[in-house]
């Protein structure tokens, strides 16, 4: 496999294989901190190895001169390179740490704390037979650009992501969103060629990497992007993680921040927030202790609409991407738990201000179990700081929460479910049992209480019978019923109850 272009399913199936030898003395749910580092690692090495090689043929040998840092995408200092660990043979993990670190600090710019914070060095759970394991692993295949397309290495990695997520199922949430969900989302949202794409709890960085395929694949030049790309995470592995995964779908420029963005958002103008053309985020539901503190007296005026309840960050997060949408182009998709729809007290006179902002565009109900962590339904809010003139004053209510596949463990979207929903969304129209365009007028009446089923009645689901149907059914359900009254009247008759 070593020198030979490589496929998906090879790389796919390579990867796994990773976990699976770290499986016994590691908890599944730690196996991204492990394998993705390892992966990065190796893929960066390789690629250094062919610009070197490039850097040699182009000066006809000059050795000097293909040293130029000028030449790499990232520079591997003396001794930071995955030959220089691959053939130590004790304190692998030491050896592992000091190249890593050694990478960071060489490229501050772009991979400050990218290799995350995992235990190397911790011998109780990697003996240095592990590690050895691990690297000769790796080694087997080439993770250049000639033997491993960006693409290819950034699908294999996202089914990686998926893998580590079916593994972990509840303690997933927190990092993975369901592509189906966040394709539907961006769908919606529609980014265009050079627009700022922003989400304030990115995760692993899967909706920044839809939202450029999204632009590739129906507006054109998705490089338009590089620079545009803004994202905040507060756990540093997964943020570490979102950035490598970028990196590896071949995403030139972008800010991936870790940080506490109710606390302390990262990215600002002058003296406000910064404000992006697409702001989309699957925030932690319900936060507890979000930030209460800071917000109280907020210098960025986040708490317009009022202050959030202590025990639920929900509308914390909602009017922090509000703050967060450009002036007239700004949108905005938000994942939320349905509570947040009808809650009362506090949120409920957030919800009002809101509502009377007219910036609220829709609300779609998802269906049960989709996403890890929690069996609940959730919904997705979408804004507008600019509504298209025949929805001003008017909001979308759209039920689809019995659009997915049944799973054992997990339901899931299909793309023909997010394209039947989208077109709702797109059509914007009253759909019985499943649509209705409500007017704020409306929502009022119902004391600005959004819950799904006070707007659109699900659909009558009986069978209409013929009358042909109906009378088969009939002859059917008496020849059932006469049976059992001739077996019953032998019974008796056997019992001597019935002469």
């Amino acid at each position: 496999m070593t020198n030979d272009t490589i496929t998906l399913n090879q790389l796919e199936s390579h990867l796994w294989e990773a976990a699976n030898i770290l499986r016994g003395t590691v908890d599944a749910a730690d196996f991204k901190t492990y394998v993705f580092p390892l992966l990065f690692f190796k893929r960066i090495s390789d690629v250094f190895d062919e610009e070197y090689a490039v850097a040699l043929s182009e000066s006809g040998g000059d050795e000097e001169y293909a040293q130029f840092p000028q030449n790499y995408h990232f520079q591997i200092p003396k001794n930071c390179h995955w030959s220089d660990v691959r053939v130590v043979t004790t304190n692998v993990g030491q050896a592992l740490q000091k190249a890593m670190r050694g990478i960071e600090t060489a490229n501050p710019e772009t991979l400050y704390s990218i290799f995350g914070d995992a235990a190397w060095t911790n011998k109780d759970r990697l003996p240095d037979s592990l590690l050895r394991d691990l690297i000769e692993h790796f080694s087997r295949i080439t993770l250049g650009n000639s033997a491993a397309q960006a693409d290819i290495l950034g699908q294999s990695y996202e089914y990686l992501i998926k893998k580590f997520a079916d593994a972990t199922n509840k303690k997933a949430g927190e990092f993975y969103t369901p592509r189906s969900v966040v394709k539907l989302m961006v769908n919606i949202l529609d980014p265009k060629e050079g627009e700022s794409i922003y989400d304030p709890a990115c995760g692993t960085g899967g909706m920044l990497l839809e939202a450029v395929h999204h632009v590739r694949e129906n507006h054109g030049d998705d490089r338009t992007l590089w620079g545009k790309l803004f994202a905040q995470e507060k756990n540093l592995t997964t943020s570490a993680i979102a950035r490598m995964n970028l990196f590896l779908h071949g995403a030139a420029d972008f800010k991936v921040v870790r940080g506490d963005t109710l606390r302390q958002p990262a990215f600002f103008s002058a003296d406000s927030l910064l404000t992006f053309d697409c702001t989309i985020a699957n925030p932690p539901f319900s936060l507890e202790k979000w930030g209460e503190e800071v917000w109280s007296s907020d210098p960025y005026g986040r708490n317009f609409a009022g202050m959030p309840p202590s025990k639920s960050g929900d509308y914390a997060w909602v009017q922090h991407m509000i703050k967060s949408m450009a002036p007239g182009t700004g949108r905005m998709a938000v994942v939320l738990p349905h509570g947040a729809l009808f809650r009362m007290g506090k949120e409920g006179v957030i919800r009002q201000k809101i509502l009377q902002m007219d910036v609220l565009d829709a609300v779609i109900g998802l269906g049960q179990n989709l996403f890890y962590g929690t069996g609940l339904a959730a919904c997705i809010l979408v804004f507008r700081q600019r509504k298209k003139q025949d929805r001003k004053k008017k909001v979308l209510i759209l039920d689809a929460s019995r659009e997915f596949k049944t799973g054992r463990a997990q339901n899931e979207l299909l793309p023909e479910h997010v394209e039947s929903i989208y077109g709702w969304y797109h059509d914007y129209k009253d759909v019985e049992g499943i649509a209705r365009v409500v007017t704020l007028n409306d929502i009022a009446a119902k004391n600005h209480n959004l819950n799904i089923s006070l707007y659109v009645e699900p659909k009558n689901e009986q069978e209409v019978l013929t009358v042909d149907v109906a009378l088969k059914q009939l002859r059917e359900a008496a020849t059932v019923a006469f049976g059992a009254e001739e077996r019953l009247i032998a019974i008796l008759k056997q019992e001597g109850l019935l002469k």
